[in-house]
């Protein structure tokens, strides 16, 4: 990695591609974990998603034991856990059991979002009696229970008591910055699907960073898309797939991803086109000199301690080729320039 940019990391959504199925998504997922660790990324992260037809992760500690099997030494965790989903107690036992596996490289990223529509919250937590608003208090147990066991513990997590895992905080917003600066936890911003509070959540969480035995100082992590190939044109082409996935999950038809389509602007009702600028607004989409100059600019804009990529495109060598432009943009050996 060069020394004047961030470290670059990956996150993914085993994206379900139309004619496809689970079990190809999760496979896919793991040779881009593969591919993306030959390229000298730091982190390969997975998130959890419910009830959703495109994305394959929702056993999201059972995918990431998939893919640190089939790995050696890049970092794998969470991007991430939707904790009013779960018990502390159960995500500390899934985690510990991944860090006694592959210790030193288990990261644990928590967020508040369901994940999902609020008839699969219910599915997935026989109530809706967990409270997102406790998110603080439920993230403090489960560090609890990471903890070393203390004298008198009646409840312990094993494995996980003490485990190698390194807890982020994810955010869409401020409240996550918040409670990522009260915790003295590193933090880690989704400005690749609600940009909005972007700018505002990394300048709070900086200036509100209280140090912890787990952090020192502040830690940010800031995720965009990119897709990136051989020209500007192909790559606006490769994007739209997501264009059209986006498209369908704001108006109720979440479904497999689809393929890519020519003039995917032509195609935009003006309720679409605002979705996507709203949503969308830091993707880098173009030709290796347009991804280098996209993710410099976000770069500094950011100041962040690392970049998460993510992208979702339908044919599975154009992704492997897209992250291998992202890796070269940001200095890491790669086959492209």
């Amino acid at each position: 990695m060069s020394d004047d940019m961030p470290k670059i990391s990956a996150l993914d959504l085993a994206p379900i591609i139309q004619g496809a199925d689970a079990g190809d998504a999760l496979r896919r997922s793991l040779d881009l974990a593969r591919h993306v660790e030959s390229l000298g990324f730091h982190r390969f992260w997975l998130a959890e998603h419910h009830n959703m037809p495109g994305i394959a992760s929702a056993a999201t500690a059972v995918a990431l034991a998939h893919v640190a099997a089939g790995t050696s030494k890049i970092r794998i965790g969470s991007g991430g856990v939707m904790l009013p989903n779960h018990a502390p107690y159960i995500i500390a036992e899934q985690f510990g059991t991944l860090a006694a596996l592959h210790p030193g490289r288990v990261d644990l990223g928590l967020g508040r979002a369901p994940g999902t529509d609020q008839l699969t919250a219910r599915a997935l937590r026989r109530n809706l009696h967990s409270d997102p608003e406790a998110f603080p208090q439920d993230v403090v147990e489960l560090l609890h229970f990471l903890a070393p066991v203390r004298e008198g513990q009646s409840v312990r997590a094993i494995p996980g008591a003490g485990a190698d895992v390194e807890v982020w905080i994810l955010g869409s917003s401020l409240f996550g910055a918040q409670v990522a600066a009260a915790l003295g936890l590193p933090f880690a911003f989704a400005s690749h699907f609600a940009p909005a509070e972007l700018d505002r959540a990394l300048a709070i969480y900086r200036e509100r960073f209280q140090p912890s035995p787990r952090l020192q100082k502040p830690y940010a992590i800031a995720a965009l898309m990119v897709i990136g190939a051989d020209t500007d044109a192909e790559a606006r082409y490769l994007f739209s797939s997501i264009q059209q996935s986006f498209v369908a999950l704001r108006t109720g038809r979440p479904g497999p991803l689809p393929p890519p389509v020519l003039e995917m602007g032509e195609r935009l009702t003006p309720e679409g086109r605002m979705h996507l600028d709203h949503a969308l607004s830091c993707a880098v989409i173009g030709s290796p000199a347009t991804v280098k100059e996209g993710l410099e600019a976000f770069a500094r804009r950011t100041g962040a301690d690392e970049l998460m990529i993510t992208a979702s495109i339908f044919e599975h060598e154009a992704r492997l080729r897209s992250f291998e432009i992202a890796a070269a943009a940001m200095g890491a050996p790669a086959l492209a320039a």
